[in-house]
């Protein structure tokens, strides 16, 4: 009871922190950073990260980090997102999983943003001709995830952020903390919450806010000037979420249990979910999502997040369309081998972009 005093005190600090950090919706899209939003990984983007209350292994980092103390061992992945199909940008995002001791698990998650090759235009050429930039925005997580007991799991973690192009740079820090809660005669019920991108705000500086003008009185030389920038804040938000693991062939399992001395696992699990996110700089989201497993080796996954207005083209302010979907196969790779899991997810957009596929290798023993 202790341990789940502890839990229950996390989430209402969680709560109250929310309340200090909320924005007004009348600033909606005014915050910086915003790629600290994009999820890298298969697995949790197949339902728009709905699966925050049981999300486990290397996908937590960026959806609930406390689910990262599901890692059995060792985990490492990598993903590729083609985002926003036609338009040239990507996702590239490595990451890597570790248990220390019984009950802890340290991650650490590495995401780059590719936006192609930018003709550089100035003042005296507006139309280019004087060569092309890449933009270089960096994302890496550092995060420690900790199993209290067999319902508890607590995690938090910090992401150091950079975004650069030649002549200008940000840089800032951003952290984040999670919960989950686990009970059921099955440990079939799951609760997670999370608050994400809480820190230092953001200012781009260098030499692209410098100009050479004349002095006022004396033409004879030229004074340099540094136009200041305006910080920028953090795109922060509270994830809440809920599943329920239904084993379809339960009453079976329990028969052939009656007859054996070892327990067969259960072959079909069914788990809807629902999940509301709160954010401050962006419309809230209202969605759910249901996942199917076969044997825990082959999964299907689809669902609907809503937001005010996205049914309405002209007056929404997002991009998506709120369907997304995805797929997993996982398995062993010889009798003593590691698993090797294959995942997919597709995220419906309006036109002319074709949607954000993404695709996901993870290795895991």
């Amino acid at each position: 009871m202790r341990k789940f005093y502890t839990g229950a005190a996390l989430v209402c600090s969680m709560g109250l922190s929310v309340a200090a950090f909320a924005g007004n919706k009348d600033r909606s899209g005014q915050a910086g950073a915003t790629q600290l939003l994009v999820n890298p990984w298969g697995q949790s983007t197949g339902v728009f990260g709905m699966n925050s209350a049981y999300v486990g292994g290397l996908d937590a980092m960026k959806t609930n980090i406390a689910g990262l103390s599901h890692v059995d061992k060792t985990q490492v992945g990598a993903a590729y997102s083609r985002y926003l199909a036609g338009s040239g940008v990507s996702v590239n995002n490595l990451g890597f999983a570790q248990r220390v001791g019984s009950s802890g698990v340290i991650g650490a998650n590495i995401m780059s943003m590719s936006f192609g090759e930018i003709t550089i235009t100035d003042y005296n050429n507006p139309e280019g001709g004087v060569g092309t930039y890449n933009p270089q925005f960096y994302n890496v997580l550092v995060g420690y995830s900790h199993q209290f007991s067999d319902n508890i799991s607590v995690g938090a973690g910090a992401s150091f952020i950079t975004e650069q192009i030649p002549d200008a740079k940000a840089t800032g820090i951003v952290f984040e903390a999670g919960i989950q809660y686990v009970t059921g005669v099955d440990n079939n019920f799951h609760f997670g919450i999370t608050l994400r991108n809480i820190g230092t705000g953001m200012r781009y500086s260098g030499s692209g806010f410098s100009i050479n003008s004349e002095a006022p009185e004396d033409e004879t030389y030229t004074l340099n000037r540094q136009i200041p920038s305006e910080q920028f804040e953090m795109p922060t938000y509270l994830n809440i979420g809920l599943a329920y693991d239904f084993y379809l062939d339960k009453n079976t399992v329990a028969a052939e249990d009656a007859q054996s001395t070892e327990k067969p696992a259960p072959k079909h699990r069914l788990t809807p979910m629902v999940n509301f996110t709160s954010n401050s700089f962006n419309n809230d989201y209202l969605g759910g999502a249901v996942e199917y497993s076969f044997k825990e080796t082959f999964m299907l996954r689809g669902g609907y997040r809503y937001e005010n207005k996205i049914g309405d083209q002209a007056l929404s302010t997002t991009f998506y369309t709120g369907l997304c979907g995805g797929a997993t196969v996982q398995f062993r790779a010889g009798e003593t081998g590691p698993q090797l899991a294959f995942d997919y997810s597709y995220r419906s957009t309006r036109r002319p972009n074709n949607g954000i596929h993404t695709f996901t290798l993870r290795l895991m023993r």
